[in-house]
């Protein structure tokens, strides 16, 4: 026997049937005990309870689901982007906030973008039995999980809707938040307006990138294509094409960005040229410490704890059994001023 093998075993988890023998009873009062159940005796109930804090027992709820009628595991398995984004963290406490008012566990694990990821967490989180999926999905077909959701697994979609797989979803108005955005810098008086959005096989970069267009169409403004700027990794690239498209021969006088890590990143080579207080920029979706720099950067927020509990109602409901047809919630934002978008255009 190995070092590691001893040592796991000297720690091993003591079982029901060490506590049914500390405890003096039989092994069915001590599961019905930690189960739950009803119809043990007080004083009963109150021997279990002694021998597994004495023991450090902990039941075993995996073990517990394989014998419950109706084979629920109580977890729930969320797939994000990157749970290290706030945006993403957020939306993860709102569904967090609805699981736990049931007594579910949420598991939850980034794909980076990844669709290879993405079904490696979702195939770990199945094989652990969970009883539903939310996903914010990075591929472009969701037909991976047609058999697991025959075979009853409930799925609502967060932040980006499925596509080849008809389910339940919760999306922000990403163009009509992007149009409210483009409309506040021209009212401002700005005509060179520069775009920084996410990858555009994004669906939200898409439709963000969509209301901009539409935007300026609708002004009668002819769109520059030298405006339009996708960072290939967000942060990190944002802040040198930020600082490129600023340098231009014929640099724009506000800027839209479409991702709160790219506005960061855009902020920070605003302030590294000394153009704060010249070039306009609203972001969509607020970022860390937004009302605190001067000016203050204005943005399209959405509200993340929305989309999550939102999302996790969609899925609770089918865990409980609706069967009706899709549901699709759109989730409005809002404009929040604080500075940095209303800087007046030239002339």
């Amino acid at each position: 026997m190995s070092p590691g093998q001893a040592e796991r075993q000297r720690v091993r988890r003591p079982t029901m049937r060490e506590v049914a023998a500390v405890a003096g009873v039989s092994l069915s009062t001590v599961s019905r005990v930690v189960n739950g159940g009803a119809g043990v005796k007080p004083e009963l109930v109150e021997r279990v309870q002694g021998a597994v804090e004495l023991l450090g027992y902990r039941h075993n709820l995996t073990a517990s689901s394989l014998r419950r009628a109706d084979r629920l595991s109580a977890t729930i398995g969320v797939i994000f982007e990157d749970v290290s984004n706030p945006f993403f963290g957020s939306v993860h406490r709102g569904v967090e906030d609805v699981a736990r008012d049931r007594g579910v566990l949420t598991l939850v694990g980034s794909s980076d973008e990844q669709p290879d990821r993405e079904r490696e967490l979702a195939d770990a989180f199945m094989a652990r039995g969970v009883d539903g999926l939310i996903v914010a999905s990075a591929v472009r077909d969701n037909a991976y999980l047609l058999r697991e959701r025959a075979a009853g697994l409930a799925l609502a979609f967060v932040d980006r809707p499925p596509r080849f797989i008809d389910a339940d979803a919760v999306v922000t108005d990403n163009a009509g938040g992007a149009r409210t955005a483009v409309e506040h810098l021209l009212a401002a008086g700005h005509r060179r307006i520069g775009f920084l959005g996410d990858r555009p096989d994004v669906f939200t970069a898409a439709e963000r990138l969509r209301g901009y267009r539409e935007t300026l169409a609708s002004h009668d403004i002819a769109e520059d294509v030298d405006l339009v700027r996708h960072p290939q990794f967000r942060g990190v690239d944002a802040y040198e094409t930020t600082a490129a498209l600023l340098a231009g021969k014929n640099p724009p006088t506000a800027l839209f960005s479409g991702q709160n890590l790219i506005s960061m990143a855009a902020v920070r080579a605003i302030h590294a040229h000394g153009q704060q207080h010249e070039i306009a920029l609203v972001g969509f979706d607020d970022i860390p410490m937004a009302d605190v720099i001067q000016p203050g950067v204005t943005v399209v927020a959405q509200d993340p704890l929305a989309l999550g509990r939102a999302a996790a109602e969609l899925l609770f409901a089918r865990i409980d059994g609706h069967d009706g047809p899709s549901r699709e919630i759109v989730v409005p934002t809002r404009l929040v001023e604080r500075g940095s978008g209303e800087l007046p255009g030239p002339g």
